[in-house]
């Protein structure tokens, strides 16, 4: 492994203000980022990423491979639950295995979005297709959950999965993200340079606020999950670590290119601790809230960022 690479990705700003977000919970300090304006940078995010993305996209043609790239994202979402919902019923209720493994399955957007600053150091670009690819992948896995939960359940069906799927495209984040792609995507090239400093210049300092909240909200949700154990642990460091591997290496035969297989790997490696929790108070009530987003959030979340950029990295230029 290139430690150097650890070492700048440990060094990197907007990392370094996640980690001042949890030491201020611990130090119980009152610092806190205003829910309004959390909520604000979140979605100043996703239109920034979306945009470009579109913009990206509006340069190329639609050809062959951007739709396997679609369809491997899809087929992702849909499968991980799969086989994460056998492991997790070992030792959990059925509920909380269908959420976790909805939420495992699904993707983080923060994560992508921490991503595509992380290439941006590296020097390396990636496809504006893999917006639509992240955004793509935030319901199947939600699907999959619901329907793990109806099969295995001994009660009766918890949710309308017609109602499921609408609420999945229509959460905030995910028709955001489409609809910037969509307007990147057919906008005048020269009318779209008069928005670039706002959806590029500031985009990284943004990020720095936004991971400091990421921090905060971390921070307050580890003691609620420490009572779950060595196997929750466990389950949230090594199945994303599992899964970004396993993607860095197959994503070879969906493209050639390292940014867009970074992509891949990230989206498989993460975890939602938005959409697939707004799902399932939905569909699944009985899940434990304080289960899996500390899951997803406290621990995938700041892995990845840390540990896990650099190793599926190394693999990808290895493979």
């Amino acid at each position: 492994m290139d430690f150097q690479l650890l070492i700048n990705n440990l060094t990197n700003p907007s990392l370094l203000f996640f980690v001042l977000g949890v030491l201020a919970v611990r130090l119980k300090s009152d610092l806190e980022i205003p829910a309004t304006s959390s909520k604000f940078i979140a979605l100043y995010l996703m239109l920034s990423i979306g945009f470009k993305g579109g913009q990206e996209l509006s340069h190329s043609s639609f050809d062959l491979s951007i739709l396997w790239a679609l369809l491997f994202g899809v087929f992702l979402s849909a499968a991980v639950p799969f086989y994460t919902f056998f492991i997790l019923k070992r030792k959990l209720s059925i509920a909380d295995s269908a959420a976790i493994a909805a939420a495992y399955g699904s993707i983080s957007a923060v994560t992508f979005v921490t991503a595509v600053s992380y290439l941006e150091l590296q020097g390396v670009t990636f496809g504006g297709h893999m917006v639509a690819v992240m955004a793509l992948m935030e319901a199947p896995a939600i699907i999959s959950g619901v329907i793990l939960l109806d099969k295995y359940s001994s009660q009766e069906a918890k949710g309308d999965i017609k109602k499921i799927v609408i609420h999945a495209f229509t959460n905030g984040s995910v028709l955001l993200i489409l609809g910037a792609l969509l307007i990147g995507l057919i906008a005048d090239e020269k009318q779209a340079e008069g928005i670039k400093p706002f959806v590029t210049d500031i985009f990284k300092g943004f990020l720095a606020v936004f991971l400091l909240d990421m921090g905060i909200s971390s921070g307050r949700k580890l003691k609620a999950f420490f009572k779950y154990g060595k196997f929750a642990l466990l389950f949230a460091i090594l199945i994303p670590l599992i899964n970004g591997l396993i993607v860095s290496v197959l994503s070879s035969w969906i493209s050639p290119e390292p940014g867009d297989r970074f992509i891949f790997a990230i989206l498989a490696a993460s975890a939602s601790y938005i959409a697939v929790p707004a799902a399932m108070q939905l569909a699944n009530p009985k899940a434990d809230e304080g289960l899996y987003i500390p899951m997803a959030l406290a621990i995938t979340f700041p892995f990845n960022i840390t540990i896990g950029f650099p190793i599926y990295w190394m693999v990808i230029q290895n493979f």
